[in-house]
């Protein structure tokens, strides 16, 4: 299927690796020009590279902590008529709640929910008079299965669910769509980090940790980078200008429920 993205431009954010590295691989292929985020610059610098050899888009860097006001600068300096705005950032750790600090409240609630709104209102009203906006929010499946552990992610990313689910249905009518992808276990560094924490505790190899995951999925199996990619890239498509303000599980079944 022809995406009808070519010649569009986006904000991938956290794109040196994992699922935004995927997502920009996959609008790359659709002949999206890019502006990437990440901290890393050699990583980044590195995916820019690939995507550049593959595809031919125009791919820049903005290297930074996109949860500052001068990280979220440098990014809009390079593309501040965005079409389409990825927003993405790593979950905060796992912990009791009654351990965490106010400090750590702050920087969850910074990365998962106040830099995204602070990105879509620096974006969207461009969007709206363009008559084309497409912003795809990463989050978790924790928003719809809380874990126990999760406590920062789980109040941080709701908080930013429940933002889009307003404004979403003001914006619509522009041909500007707010949506969030939920993904549950895909192959990337965090979910290979997390096995190896269990690992350490079980006494379990990596490997092991790993395949039980992957046996507890009704797949059978974990998701690909790739497969998110993909179908970030169709959320973005000018087909997919009637779903709105919903939340998308990326799980392989994992969350089971008749509704919702």
């Amino acid at each position: 299927m022809e995406l009808g993205l070519k010649g569009r431009r986006a904000i991938v954010c956290a794109a040196s690796k994992g699922l935004g590295r995927a997502v920009a691989f996959s609008l790359a292929r659709e002949g999206v020009d890019l502006v990437i985020t990440a901290r890393g610059e050699a990583a980044l610098a590195e995916t820019a590279a690939a995507i550049r050899a593959e595809t031919g888009v125009k791919v820049e860097i903005a290297a930074g902590d996109i949860t500052t006001e001068s990280g979220r600068a440098a990014a809009l300096a390079l593309c501040p008529a965005p079409d389409i705005l990825i927003n993405n950032a790593g979950g905060p750790p796992a912990g009791d709640f009654r351990k965490f600090t106010d400090a750590d409240w702050e920087a969850a609630l910074r990365a998962n929910m106040l830099t995204p709104i602070a990105l879509i209102r620096a974006t969207v009203d461009g969007m709206i008079e363009r008559r084309f906006g497409r912003i795809v929010n990463i989050t978790s499946a924790a928003v719809k299965s809380p874990i126990p552990a999760l406590g920062l992610s789980n109040g941080a990313r709701a908080g930013l669910t429940g933002f889009v689910a307003g404004l979403a249905r003001q914006v619509a009518k522009h041909n500007v769509t707010i949506n969030n992808l939920l993904p549950g276990p895909f192959m990337t560094d965090r979910l290979r980090d997390n096995a190896a924490t269990a690992a350490r505790a079980s006494g379990r190899s990596v490997e092991d940790e790993l395949a039980a995951r992957a046996a507890a999925n009704p797949t059978g199996r974990v998701g690909t980078p790739e497969e998110f990619g993909d179908a970030c890239a169709f959320l973005c498509s000018a087909q997919a200008g009637f779903i709105v303000g919903q939340n998308l599980l990326l799980d392989g079944g994992a969350f089971n429920a008749a509704f919702g």
